[in-house]
């Protein structure tokens, strides 16, 4: 198989940080659910601007990476992956706008609706399997998610426990065929039993698209919830394990793990099953908070930027989406700098 490389990732938060009290201080604020585990309130978040969009923060994400790689190459990508995690039109993604906004012309473009909060591991598989299959040869993959400055700031969903976790921002990532920071394997797995325990809610009943006064928020149930903890504390260290197993390395040898970040209680039950100490599994929850999909790829750039990712390392990259319908993890021999 042709060797494919993460080369390089960036990211982007949008605004200023938003403070907890913007939620917890709120009229009517809801208390019964802020001790949690799922709900327990990060200190800051950013929120997107009113007119800002999931096409906006990707064009201003990929900045670093035409400074560091040359217009030239980000322009002449041959693939083009995109989630958004609220998606801004109904039936379209914003897959096509990057693509005009960055004066792209890629082979295959792809707006990835599933995997959520584990995407950009999914997309790096795309990518890989794009790369190593066809003529293409270079890919930019990106995760958008712009959910808590609008979904989240509705003025009933702002009082629910379940708003003060999410953050926007946006990260993505270049990968080339390449030697000089691999892909070495990827462990994906799509867990359609699960798919119908993520859920929307609204007061009176009606679809999301239907004209009404109730707010659109996330249906959350004390079982369900449950569940949902239950099944997350599972996943992660499983796919994460599977792949050391495959690579022929114990889990203790992995030198950075980055994963999605719902909540504290994950971060921590994640890399005790792991047997990693706190600071080989950086993470930016209290700085953003829930960044769902764009979560791997901001905190990854965030770590490598922080010099907590050293050439050779072996990085992890995991996760699992929504009440669990997709985990996955992806092991990469990180080397920075141009390759």
């Amino acid at each position: 198989m042709t060797t494919v490389s993460l080369t390089d990732v960036a990211s982007y938060l949008p605004g200023e940080p938003v403070p907890a009290e913007f939620y917890t201080d709120y009229p009517g604020a809801e208390d019964k659910l802020r001790g949690h585990p799922m709900f327990k309130v990060p200190p800051a978040r950013h929120h997107v601007a009113a007119d800002e969009t999931n096409a906006d923060m990707v064009e201003r994400a990929v900045q670093p990476l035409i400074e560091r790689h040359g217009r030239d190459a980000i322009r002449g990508v041959d693939v083009l992956l995109v989630h958004s995690q609220l998606p801004d039109l109904p039936f379209v993604g914003a897959g096509t706008e990057v693509a005009r906004r960055l004066g792209l012309n890629p082979e295959w473009l792809v707006d990835v609706a599933n995997a959520g909060c584990a995407s950009f591991v999914y997309m790096l598989k795309l990518a890989r399997q794009l790369l190593s299959t066809t003529d293409a040869r270079t890919a930019l993959i990106c995760n958008a998610q712009s959910a808590a400055g609008q979904w989240f700031t509705q003025s009933e969903v702002r009082r629910l426990a379940q708003a003060a976790v999410p953050g926007d921002g946006c990260g993505v990532g270049f990968v080339t065929t390449s030697a000089g920071s691999p892909v070495l394997d990827v462990e994906t797995r799509h867990l359609g039993e699960y798919a119908g325990d993520m859920t929307v809610a609204v007061d009176d009943g009606r679809k999301y698209w239907e004209p009404g006064e109730s707010q659109l928020r996330i249906g959350f149930t004390d079982a369900g919830v449950a569940k949902v903890l239950a099944r997350g504390n599972r996943l992660v260290p499983e796919v994460v394990t599977e792949l050391c197993r495959r690579l022929g390395v114990p889990t203790t040898d992995i030198d950075v793990l980055i994963t999605n970040q719902p909540n504290r209680t994950f971060l921590r039950n994640w890399r005790e099953a792991l047997q990693l100490p706190a600071e080989r599994h950086p993470d930016t929850f209290d700085r953003c908070g829930n960044l769902f999909g764009a979560a791997i790829p901001v905190t990854l750039d965030r770590a490598v930027r922080a010099g907590q990712v050293e050439d050779g390392d072996l990085v992890m990259l995991g996760g699992f989406a929504h009440a669990g319908d997709f985990a996955g993890a992806v092991a990469v021999r990180w080397q920075s700098g141009p390759h």
